[in-house]
């Protein structure tokens, strides 16, 4: 009994077919495979395309039709292809997933073809509640024209037809719209969408007596001259992406069946922008939205193009990340290198029009391309105290070329900066600080320092030491008012003389400030560690102008609250000055000093005129 249990279990199973449940798949594709119905007709452009080229291939000469009719919430598509017998239609109609492409010995030219997936007329039922099929073969001339009729419950009927049903080789295919998506079947509707995906396509497409295609290609066409071409490229770019572009790049890469044309957008754009191009396979519209044809830096341009060789997704809405695309990316980001490098060496307008507009994009190549940091030296634009200048045109002004990582920093150093003739450039905004550290990279010789509190302090004047001797009560005072919030004071002479008091800090100083801050917060145990974090690092540093005459007079007042109120008054205007934010204990403090101003200025002595 254990033998025959045993034989039992190893006789071979009869196999099991899958049921697919047609209504079900075809909920899956319109609502997961395909972003929107349009695609209906995108496939059935598709499948007369391809029946098309399987007949030119067999026979050259062939004629190269497809017309669509749309009428009373139906739809006639038909094409001039290679058509299909009863034995076709039971094979290739019937079968979901199976493709024409792979029989007959077409599989070596299946790159001719648009279709890859076999879906076909599937896709149909998103918008049909019934598919009628009329075809006659090309291949077998007397076969008889055959009937194919499938509804969205997955059931059919195949017939044949007397000859006079379909005297020519081809295909027809007609559609009834479902409930709710009649609008989709429309003249008007069908038009767009097959001027929308069919106008690069090759063979004479048509919708009633309206052509569709409309080749060659704008970037193709011969032009009487270049300023002509740039109009007509313009204008098919406002048609097509709704601007008018500041200048159009040729994209041709033939090895990879490139043809197409990037447009520069006339305003600036944020580079964590996904840009969404137009791309076309063999002529048919692929995705209005492919987002990795460039590389990240190319945010400023939008391209539309026809390609051989890039591969789609299975919902045909998408490009298929492999070596190909990659290889497709770096080339078309050299294509838009070159035109800058060609712009910066023979149209430095445009260029600069360009810059005024894209400098961050421009920037953000440069700081990975040594060669274009290079060549865009003369044009990058940067904040400097000198004005709005190019790193080379700065470089040359200065021996030392200093910068600040931040744009707080550079505004509290600026003033005095300049005034002291140190030249500074706010490295704060996007790859700016990354672009000047590159600078002796193509620069060679060229010195590049970070400019901190202390580089700024060694640069201002010093105060006579019996000056500063006089004053000592009055820097003792001030110091013991500005110790809790961490600060120094320090006296120097320095221009312009307008402005009383410099706060100087830096990123060091800062964290310890901030770390000091946490600890009188924290618990025991927090305040431990953070105290065994406590740095060296260096202070803020209130820097009085001696030079400046209300310091003297504040220097020579007696009264010790009187000089803390001054001296936070000071403070706080430097702050503000710096165009830092203020913490709770600044703005406190400012509020206090500001008070107790009021009050002693407003304070009447006994013994005094009140109109005195």
């Amino acid at each position: 009994m254990d033998s025959q249990t045993s034989q039992s279990s190893q006789a071979p199973q009869s196999p099991h077919t899958f049921q697919v449940d047609l209504r079900g798949l075809v909920d899956l594709l319109s609502h997961h495979l395909y972003s929107s119905p349009k695609v209906y007709l995108r496939e059935l452009l598709q499948n007369a395309v391809d029946a098309i080229t399987a007949r030119r291939a067999e026979q050259p000469d062939a004629p190269a039709t497809v017309r669509l009719h749309a009428e009373g919430g139906a739809l006639r598509v038909e094409d001039s292809g290679v058509g299909l017998t009863e034995a076709d239609v039971h094979s290739l109609l019937a079968t979901i997933g199976r493709s024409s492409k792979r029989d007959d010995g077409l599989e070596s030219a299946r790159s001719d073809f648009l279709g890859q997936f076999g879906i076909g007329l599937l896709a149909c039922f998103v918008v049909a509640e019934r598919i009628r099929v009329v075809s006659r073969s090309a291949r077998t001339p007397d076969a008889p024209p055959v009937e194919w009729t499938a509804a969205d419950d997955g059931s059919y009927t195949v017939r044949t037809l007397p000859a006079e049903a379909r005297p020519e080789p081809g295909t027809t295919v007609h559609l009834v719209a479902r409930a709710g998506a009649g609008e989709w079947l429309t003249e008007e509707r069908v038009r767009s969408l097959a001027r929308d995906f069919g106008s690069l396509l090759p063979y004479d497409l048509r919708v009633g007596d309206a052509a569709v295609t409309d080749l060659p290609a704008p970037w193709d066409r011969a032009y009487p001259s270049p300023a002509g071409r740039r109009v007509a490229l313009a204008r098919h770019c406002h048609d097509l992406f709704g601007f008018t572009p500041l200048d159009a790049i040729d994209l041709k890469v033939p090895l990879a069946g490139i043809r197409g044309v990037a447009y520069v957008l006339p305003t600036a754009v944020s580079p964590a922008q996904r840009a969404s191009h137009r791309v076309h396979l063999k002529g048919m519209l692929l995705t209005e939205r492919a987002e990795q044809l460039l590389p990240d830096w190319a945010f400023f341009v939008r391209c539309v193009l026809d390609t051989d060789s890039l591969r789609p997704t299975a919902s045909r809405e998408s490009l298929y990340e492999d070596e190909t695309l990659a290889a497709v990316r770096e080339a078309l980001g050299e294509r838009i290198r070159s035109w800058l490098t060609g712009l910066a060496a023979g149209d430095p307008e445009r260029l600069s029009a360009f810059l005024s507009v894209h400098h961050l994009g421009v920037k953000s190549l440069a700081r990975h391309d040594t060669d274009m940091l290079r060549t865009m030296l003369p044009w990058l634009p940067f904040e400097t105290t000198d004005g709005r200048l190019s790193l080379e045109e700065f470089a040359q002004r200065h021996p030392v070329v200093h910068f600040t990582r931040t744009v707080e920093e550079y505004r509290q150093v600026a003033p005095i900066a300049s005034a002291q003739g140190v030249g500074v450039v706010n490295g704060g905004y996007t790859y700016d600080s990354e672009l000047v550290e590159a600078l002796p990279s193509v620069r060679p010789g060229t010195v590049v320092s970070e400019l901190d509190a202390d580089t700024v302090t060694a640069h201002l004047d010093a105060v006579d030491p019996g000056e500063e001797l006089a004053l000592s009560a009055f820097l003792a005072a001030a110091r013991a008012k500005l110790d809790p919030l961490g600060c120094d004071v320090v006296l120097r002479a320095f221009h312009p003389l307008s402005v009383p008091a410099l706060h100087l800090d830096d990123r060091a100083a800062r964290h310890e400030q901030a770390r000091a801050e946490a600890e009188e917060q924290a618990d025991d145990l927090w305040a431990g560690i953070l105290g065994s974090l406590r740095g060296s690092a260096p202070r803020a540093r209130l820097v009085l102008n001696h030079l400046n005459p209300l310091v003297r007079r504040i220097g020579s007042l007696a009264d010790p609250e009187l000089i803390g109120t001054a001296t936070e008054s000071l403070y706080g205007q430097a702050l503000l000055m710096a165009q830092r934010p203020l913490r709770p204990a600044d703005s406190a403090l400012l509020n206090r000093s500001f008070i107790g101003l009021l009050e002693w200025a407003t304070h009447t002595d006994p013994g005094r005129d009140d109109r005195g």
